[in-house]
């Protein structure tokens, strides 16, 4: 059986990996704290994102934006006025509502891009009561998700700012001196990983639903007469994506090439985004039967979007967004240009005339949602073992190697000090001499250590320590001098 959400919680916080912020004074919906073994697993996460989209990759550079700007880029974004949720309140018991949430656990409903109108129907024709005091739903009301506050010693109209709700703005606001500074020529993307809030009317689900979070986020701007112009589409045009079935449960699996001819892809350069990301979650640990493509409905858009297409991972609560991916056009830039009175046009060398770049692509990931699918899909309950195994994958680990000593005794934590200091500075690795042997391999099985090596008596006698894999208990006896190589082989395989 799936593990719950509630299960891996409490897993979560018993290892230390996250736990409620502030809990002594009873938490605060909505935000998390992580703790020595979490913030390696999250780090890792982010790392791996820049090192495999930014770093190694020549189309694409980064940035760091604030997390506060200027308000009046978050009016030109239409965030002011559209960045909305619709809330039911009880006009009974005053309880409030994310209609989405109500609505979608009693009926079924997808509510996405509904209107105000459209939930007050839904609620009259299923009679949707207050689960607080059983009385009729009948209030229904926009709520703005960002979050007010001040800067300057006064607080009034003048002062008021915004905590940004999502990254991509920065990445706009600041690309006129990126664009400058850069000597980037068309087409290019620029990416950033950093804070958003967003005042969540119903945190839920753990670290699905947050207020406070992480997003990793591409903008790739192409010439907009150039769309489809992406050498890097040959390579995968034959390649197989799962797609969301009708019936809303399964998936089809179809070649990218087939899913641009039906147009479920917006261009060439959405799709190669959309299946590079799809793989990258393959290649960290997610299988491929729990991830598939969710084109959004016209009524779904975002206000900025022309298409978007989220990738869902199989949550034990259903399938949900894991990752999104929006071709959002001009809209972004030529918002900023009319609101800024700045021209944010470019020189495109290749075609000798000055262009707005076009966002054909906005690879937008939340870091939390990211660390979830992966605690989801490594948790495992051994029964021959009688204890969780987290099988992650040996880059997301916290713990890369643990270095013990058989027994604490005839030298032998002394040698497996020296093995230890001569390993640390290569892989992320923790040395363990407090109890049994046994309990010790099932402490590092459970934070999802890959790799245990053991000295035992004959390495006082041959310089050979034990390596023990996680997943299988399989051990392999190597010379201390190998073992930096062939540790490196193995996490790197």
């Amino acid at each position: 059986m799936k593990t719950g959400i509630d299960e891996l919680a409490r897993f979560c916080k018993r290892k230390g990996f996250v736990f409620p912020t502030s809990e002594i004074y009873g938490g605060l919906q909505g935000f998390y704290d992580y703790g020595p073994l979490g913030v390696e697993i999250k780090n890792n996460i982010k790392q791996l994102f820049w090192n495999d989209f930014v770093t190694n990759n020549e189309l694409i550079i980064g940035i760091e934006g604030s997390i506060i700007t200027h308000p009046r880029v978050w009016v030109a974004s239409q965030h002011v006025n559209k960045f909305l949720d619709i809330m039911v309140r009880c006009s009974s018991c005053g309880n409030t509502l994310k209609a989405e949430t109500l609505i979608e656990a009693k009926t079924g409903i997808d509510i996405e891009g509904k209107s105000v109108s459209d939930i007050k129907e839904i609620l009259k024709k299923h009679k949707l009561k207050c689960p607080k005091c059983n009385s009729l739903l009948t209030e229904v009301e926009e709520f703005r998700l960002m979050f007010e506050t001040s800067i300057g010693p006064f607080k009034d109209e003048n002062s008021k700012v915004y905590l940004r709700p999502e990254t991509a703005q920065l990445i706009f606001a600041d690309f006129r001196s990126v664009f400058q500074t850069s000597r980037l020529k068309l087409p290019f993307g620029i990416a950033q990983i950093g804070k958003a809030f967003r005042n969540e009317i119903s945190p839920r689900n753990f670290l699905f639903r947050l207020r406070e979070f992480e997003q990793f986020e591409i903008e790739f701007l192409v010439n907009p007469e150039k769309l489809n112009e992406c050498p890097l589409y040959e390579k995968i045009k034959n390649k197989k994506i799962n797609l969301a079935d009708d019936n809303k449960q399964g998936y089809k699996a179809l070649k990218i090439g087939e899913l641009l001819k039906r147009k479920i892809f917006a261009s060439k350069w959405h799709g190669y985004w959309l299946y590079s990301f799809f793989e990258w979650f393959k290649k960290y640990g997610i299988s491929e039967k729990n991830l598939r493509l969710k084109p959004h409905t016209k009524e779904q858009l975002a206000h900025y979007a022309k298409a978007c297409i989220d990738i869902e991972y199989r949550f034990p609560f259903g399938w949900k967004e894991l990752h999104g991916n929006a071709d959002r056009g001009l809209f972004d830039l030529s918002q900023h240009e009319k609101a800024s009175k700045e021209k944010l046009s470019i020189y495109d060398e290749a075609t000798s005339k000055k262009v707005l770049p076009y966002v054909a692509a906005e690879p937008s990931q939340g870091i939390e949602r990211a660390m979830l699918a992966f605690l989801f899909e490594a948790y495992n309950f051994d029964k021959k073992r009688g204890y969780v195994v987290l099988k992650l994958h040996p880059k997301i680990v916290p713990v890369q190697v643990a270095v013990c000593p058989l027994v604490k005794k005839d030298g032998l934590p002394e040698k497996a000090k020296d093995v230890y200091a001569g390993i640390k500075g290569c892989f992320r690795c923790f040395y363990d001499e407090s109890g049994s042997i046994g309990r010790r391999y099932a402490r590092q099985d459970e934070i999802g250590t890959p790799y245990i090596v053991t000295i035992d008596y004959d390495t006082l006698k041959d310089n050979t320590v034990t390596i023990r894999d996680r997943n299988t208990t399989y051990q392999q006896r190597v010379k201390i001098e190998e073992l930096n190589n062939k540790l490196w082989e193995l996490i790197n395989a």
